[in-house]
């Protein structure tokens, strides 16, 4: 370099032409390469979750997003009487009742379910929202075996939600016909008999006929009643006006109604003194018209009414007669313990309505007991409160030969009936002097030498004339009647509120029925 001529200079070589590691060059070089893997291998896993392992799924969901699932309601069963008579159909959804007023309180209605019936919903087929369910009567009570099996369909719709083609249906199932134990004709003309009697039409009915034997109820009647086409219809302003009445056109008076029974509660009476030897067929006692108890006097109705007496009386003319003074006596010896046990044993005071005692008015209005609350109580009257229903079945023990049937509303059902254990000998004497009440010398004046078609019919039957301690001062009237006498087929029991005496007002319905039944 020394020998290098002027202007060059020596400079000194300092460049260093090797590759210098640089701060991150190492992480570049093999962690964006790791990560790019990374990245792939998920979206790889995403994919094969996606088309491989849910492909099912979301194939589902795609499908879903074209196919609706439409139910297809169900019909209700329809509901035919005891000779096949349509009573309740279903075109369609629509629920359609032959005599919706007059068979209302037997066959109750439908209305949709609300969100405490599907909930509560006790059938295998349970409800579905927008599905009808019954309410009262057959309707709620066979609910089960009335409700349909809904069916559905998958419709194809494209994107506007419009349907394009049906895929596939599954029809839907409907029960087969419940046959209920109701004769509609009877029914019929029980509620045209109501409606065409001037001494009864407006006033609260209640009417029940029934099978003694087996307990199968042939009619059932409540006024003022309800059309059952109100609720199908919707109809909001009817529907209210139901609830706001005063007359409570929804209340079953037959098995909601209480009141007391008056006389036809004292075939009871009879029955509980017999068997507990209190009285036999020789007992005697004299009617003198009026009885005392302390301060208060208790009179005999025929006294009351046209102040004569009856002279000596035994059980078969005290119930033929419906003899107040005889059921005093009676009544006293027998006490309200007995009394009580005995209605009861005949179905009183379960589930609704009030047989007293001493016990219970002490508890319930902190009052003794007198003498004048058992002479009450034998005769029906005082604090007794009973159903239609009851004295219907209670009655029908004579009518069967002494067995309490449970009320039944299916045709031909398994009839649930119980001995009493009554004696032949008590039960005859009752339905002697039931017999002499609807024979001339009897109480039920409207059924003396009764006969349908100039043909004779013997009837047993008790007239009952309670007082009602309401307003009109009017007693309510009652009367419970069978026949044929020797081998009973129907027992019917009318109750008209503050009307009068059962002879005069409740009687005749019950002959109206009676003339329909026999004479077909």
């Amino acid at each position: 370099m020394s020998k290098l001529p002027l202007p060059f200079i020596h400079i000194k070589n300092d460049i260093d032409f090797k590759r210098k590691s640089t701060s991150g060059t190492g992480l570049r070089i093999y962690t964006i390469p790791l990560l790019t893997i990374v990245i792939l291998l998920i979206l790889v896993a995403r994919l094969f979750q996606l088309t491989i392992v849910k492909g099912a799924y979301f194939r589902t969901l795609a499908e879903n997003n074209r196919i609706r699932e439409v139910m297809i309601p169900a019909p209700r069963a329809t509901i035919v009487d005891r000779m096949g008579i349509i009573l309740a159909k279903s075109e369609g959804k629509k629920r359609i009742y032959s005599d919706p007023e007059a068979n209302a309180h037997f066959l109750g209605y439908v209305q949709s379910a609300s969100p405490t019936d599907i909930s509560q919903d006790a059938c295998k087929n349970k409800l579905a929202s927008g599905d009808e369910t019954g309410k009262k009567g057959v309707e709620n009570i066979y609910e089960c075996a009335i409700r349909g099996i809904n069916g559905k369909k998958l419709v194809e719709v494209d994107a506007g939600e419009k349907p394009i083609k049906v895929m596939s249906v599954i029809a839907p199932i409907k029960q087969p016909n419940l046959r209920v134990s109701l004769d509609a004709d009877l029914q019929k003309k029980a509620y045209e008999a109501i409606e065409n009697n001037k001494e009864v039409v407006g006033k609260r009915v209640a009417v029940i006929a029934t099978r003694p034997d087996t307990g199968e109820i042939l009619a059932l009647l409540s006024l003022p009643t309800f059309s059952s086409t109100a609720f199908i219809e919707n109809d909001a302003h009817q529907i209210t006006q139901y609830f706001k009445d005063e007359e409570k056109p929804l209340l079953n008076r037959v098995f909601q109604g209480t009141y007391p029974p008056g006389s036809v509660f004292k075939p009871v009476i009879a029955a509980g003194a017999l068997e507990e030897k209190k009285i036999d067929e020789k007992t005697i006692i004299e009617d003198t018209g009026t009885i005392k108890a302390g301060a208060a006097t208790f009179g005999n109705w025929y006294f009351l009414q046209y102040g004569k007496t009856e002279g000596n009386v035994d059980i078969v003319k005290a119930i033929r007669r419906s003899n107040d003074i005889f059921f005093y006596r009676v009544g006293a010896r027998l006490g309200d313990i007995a009394i009580k046990k005995w209605a009861e044993k005949f179905g009183y005071g379960k589930d609704i309505g009030t047989i007293p005692s001493s016990f219970w008015k002490q508890e319930t209005i902190k009052e003794n007991w007198y003498l004048g609350d058992t002479y009450n109580m034998s005769i029906g009257q005082g604090y007794t409160l009973v159903t239609p229903g009851q004295v219907n079945q209670a009655n029908a023990v004579f009518a069967n030969g002494g067995s309490l049937c449970t009320l039944k509303m299916l045709f031909k059902e398994k009839p649930e009936c119980h001995s009493l254990g009554l004696s032949k000998k008590t039960i005859d004497l009752i339905r002697e002097g039931m017999k002499g009440a609807c024979a001339p010398g009897g109480t039920g004046w409207p059924l003396f030498n009764f006969a349908v078609n100039k043909k004779p019919i013997s009837v047993g039957c008790k007239t009952g004339t309670a007082q009602s301690h309401e307003l009109s001062g009017l007693p309510h009237a009652w009367f419970s009647i069978f026949a044929p006498f020797e081998n009973p087929e129907i027992m019917i029991t009318v109750m008209v509120e503050e009307s009068g005496e059962g002879s005069n007002v409740a009687a005749p319905i019950a002959k109206k029925m009676l003339e329909t039944y026999f004479g077909r």
